[in-house]
């Protein structure tokens, strides 16, 4: 094995492509967006601009184009869906808004469409305007119900930037700045595929269900959580072992915890199910959806909750401003209407199993490559140092991503190594197998520019 070159300077790639975009419209308006918005991590410094989204290409100020497999999780459908836009633009001049207490037929028709799309008897919905309220809402509920307020989640998981939120999250990237405690009773464990999981003995799926078992440990020794809240499949992206969910809500039911799945990134077809908890043989007490719901254009999320919980009658656990807005309300109805309508469900099955392949056929003896995994239309290729140790190779990942860009592919590394690729549900086949060409071109590219045997 020989020394991997570039694995010093990880800052090196992003100011190589920084120096790539000159000094035009898109290098200003980039030094203005610095100068106005505060500086967080994974958002600002922004890495480009964007003057135009439509269909799965974004545009930059100097007309640069990008298949964009990131989109935030929120352009299933891609940019600018003609039945979305038409829905909003005929509803504002309808109804633009709706006060609180006042009810309107797009609203309820959602609510109705989402309790009608959903597995059981998850009926009972409530909106808020991003996944991070969805999730404390549902974390409201779940302490309403049970009397309890301790909740068990898992390390690395995502459950949006709000303090309830990022107290049951396990990204250190939104904890470790927060002076003090955060949410008391949030419990952590270690999710399935956790670093003993993936490099370590017995194999993987052996050790998830081990993973399960400590889910079952710690509810027992705590003895009174409300919930256990978790993303059914991890967007690094993460498949869980079979038999896992099932052995947790088990757990769940013998222990009084309710689960909640947090569907915010997965939900709405990305998987190759409606819920990507449809693939594991359960159905959650709660389940969260956000992100795509409004169709790629605007914000909307839900709480979607077994009927038997809905026991907060007598007190406010959302009362959002735009609790019922009828524009975004309609938005979601139309989103929904062109994932039945034009079956992406089962479209994003067939090309998530296929592009799998294709990246597994043409990457998967590279020494770079330790891991192509995911479901659907949300799939990732592990890049590592050697492909037996498997060690995270952060440095040759950032490499690939602004290759790749500079090819016109933009997508998001997660977990420092993993290519995380999530493209619309939309996608042309040709275009996606194009997108697929320029990454695992660059994948090889970088792989024998670090002198990787």
């Amino acid at each position: 094995m020989q020394h991997v070159e570039g694995e010093d300077n990880r800052s090196e790639a992003r100011a190589a492509w920084a120096r790539a975009q000159g000094a035009g419209p898109g290098a200003a308006l980039i030094a203005r967006d610095a100068e106005a918005f505060l500086h967080q991590s994974l958002s600002s410094p922004c890495v480009s601009t964007i003057a135009r989204a439509e269909g799965i290409w974004i545009e930059d100020l100097e007309g640069r184009r990008y298949m964009d497999f990131h989109g935030n999780s929120v352009h299933h459908l891609g940019y600018g869906h003609p039945k979305v836009i038409a829905a909003i633009k005929d509803q504002l001049d309808a109804l633009p808004f709706a006060p609180r207490r006042f009810t309107n037929e797009p609203a309820v028709a959602l609510a109705e469409k989402l309790g009608a799309v959903a597995p059981g008897d998850l009926s009972k919905v409530l909106f808020t305007t991003g996944g991070s309220d969805a999730n404390e809402v549902a974390l409201k509920i779940a302490r309403a119900a049970t009397g309890r307020f301790k909740t068990l989640s898992f390390w690395d998981a995502f459950h949006g930037a709000g303090f309830g939120a990022a107290s049951v999250g396990g990204e250190a990237t939104f904890r470790s700045h927060i002076a003090g405690p955060l949410l008391p009773g949030a419990e952590h464990v270690a999710p399935f595929h956790c670093y003993h999981c993936a490099y370590g003995h017995p194999g993987p799926e052996a050790c998830g269900l081990a993973c399960a078992k400590m889910v079952e440990y710690v509810l027992a020794r705590e003895g009174d959580v409300a919930a256990v809240i978790a993303e059914p499949m991890r967007a690094v992206p993460v498949v869980p072992p079979p038999g896992y969910w099932q052995a947790v809500q088990a757990a769940c039911h013998r222990h009084g915890a309710l689960l909640i799945m947090d569907e915010i990134p997965t939900g709405l077809g990305k998987t190759g199910e409606m819920f990507a908890f449809e693939h594991d043989g359960i159905t959650p007490d709660i389940v969260t959806l956000g992100k795509a719901l409004g169709g790629g254009v605007l914000p909307i999320a839900a709480v979607l909750a077994r009927r038997d919980l809905d026991v907060c009658g007598e007190f406010a656990i959302g009362h959002y401003t735009h609790e019922k807005n009828p524009v975004t309300a309609r938005a979601a109805l139309a989103t929904l209407e062109v994932i039945e309508e034009e079956d992406l469900v089962a479209r994003a099955a067939r090309l998530g199993e296929a592009a799998q392949a294709r990246l597994r056929e043409r990457l998967s003896g590279l020494a770079s490559v330790g891991d192509i995994r995911g479901r659907g239309l949300m799939f990732g290729v592990e890049i590592v140092r050697d492909r037996e140790g498997r060690v995270p190779a952060p440095g040759l990942a950032e490499q690939i991503y602004y290759r790749s860009l500079a090819a016109g592919v933009s997508f998001k590394i997660s977990a420092g190594n993993v290519l995380t690729l999530s493209p619309p549900l939309v996608i042309a086949e040709e275009d996606l197998w194009t997108a697929l060409d320029h990454v695992a071109a660059a994948v090889e590219a970088v792989t024998e520019a670090a002198g990787l045997c």
